[in-house]
């Protein structure tokens, strides 16, 4: 069974940052993507980024230039590095796993930019 476990949500200024991370429970380098998702009040969940099995990174036109995706081979472990946050990036965000042949979810992590 897989597990992603995310955690680095928070309530936070604009202008400011944090970092979620996702913990799983198996070799991610053998999912053909990782990626984090978000779900804003009211609205259907998006992709923000992947990052596939090959290193290739992708992002959602919004975060272009302020997020960053990254993994960690030894901790399993995938990061969302989120700057210059702005209050519309205000969301629960969610962790996926691509492993053929299902995608995995984690729990959500609230994140919320405001002053």
């Amino acid at each position: 069974q897989v597990q992603l476990v995310e955690s680095g949500g928070g309530l936070v200024q604009p202008g400011g940052s944090l970092r979620l991370s996702c913990a799983a429970s198996v070799n991610i380098f053998s999912a053909n993507a990782m990626g984090w998702y978000r779900q804003a009040p009211g609205k259907e969940r998006e992709l923000v980024a992947t990052i596939t099995s090959d290193g290739t990174t992708n992002y959602v036109d919004s975060v272009k230039g302020r997020y960053t995706i990254s993994r960690d081979k030894a901790k399993n472990t995938v990061y969302l590095q989120m700057n210059s946050l702005k209050p519309e990036d205000t969301a629960v965000y969610y962790c996926n796993a691509d492993i053929f042949p299902k995608a995995y979810w984690g729990q959500g992590t609230q994140v919320t930019v405001s002053s």
